[in-house]
């Protein structure tokens, strides 16, 4: 049986991503530049975990020759970039832009009410975590999750593993005992790479990735509840269970 649920935020939690990628093109117009992501350019960028190595990933990419603007050098453009960026969605979150994703608030009420922990595994920061979830879920959002982990205190962003063992570490729990929440092929690798059977709800920007290693691939959460996790956990465990020889 579970003891914990661990989830992603961005696409996750919520659709977030329509969102991100406003904020992103806001910041650009007004910081002076001409760059501008569609939803078909967003969708591929988001192979790049972390909203400044996004930008810097576009930029050495596609303006190889560009080395500073403004004035500014690289990495202070970079953090003004991501400033402006994340203001602009923190500014969209709080007048609405973003809602959780179906299903996810009854889960997650079920799952406090039955004793089983929650945790986040994020590599977003811990302000658009909380634009969102004080929006979402009320200004007591933070005494719903037993630990959070993000981009302040995991560094080293997915698909690297990094933020899960932070989680696991925190709740104090083997990856047996938890499932994790995810919507990219990234994130599943983050989270099987940590030991974690992983349910995938995918959002338009991530329908195409390959999600090879999921327990369930789902289009949301409205028809799960916390005995149909129980039953898949232990038929996904069962199944990847080194079999005995004779």
């Amino acid at each position: 049986m579970p003891k914990a649920l661990i989830f992603d935020v961005d696409g996750t939690l919520a659709d977030t991503e329509a969102a991100h990628c406003a904020a992103f093109n806001q910041a650009f117009s007004y910081f002076g530049l001409d760059w501008h992501w569609d939803d078909i350019l967003y969708a591929e960028l988001l192979d790049i975990s972390g909203g400044k190595e996004r930008i810097q990933h576009y930029w050495r990419t596609v303006h190889p020759e560009i080395r500073e603007v403004g004035g500014l050098a690289l990495q202070d453009t970079l953090n003004r970039l991501h400033e402006l960026k994340t203001a602009a969605y923190e500014a969209a979150v709080n007048c609405g832009a973003v809602t959780l994703r179906p299903g996810v608030l009854k889960l997650i009420d079920e799952a406090l009410s039955q004793g089983v922990q929650l945790a986040i595994a994020t590599t977003t920061s811990p302000v658009n975590i909380a634009a969102l979830l004080r929006r979402t879920i009320g200004a007591d959002w933070r005494l719903y999750f037993t630990a959070i982990g993000d981009a302040s205190s995991a560094p080293i962003k997915k698909p690297h593993p990094q933020v899960y063992f932070q989680m696991l570490q925190a709740l104090d729990l083997p990856a047996d005992a938890c499932i994790a929440f995810e919507d990219s092929s990234n994130g599943l690798r983050s989270s099987t790479a940590a030991g974690l059977s992983t349910v995938i709800t995918p959002t338009a920007y991530t329908l195409g990735h390959d999600f090879s290693g999921a327990m369930r691939i789902l289009p949301d959460l409205t028809q799960v509840n916390l005995w149909q996790l129980r039953s898949w956990h232990a038929d996904f465990l069962g199944a990847r269970a080194p079999r005995a020889t004779h």
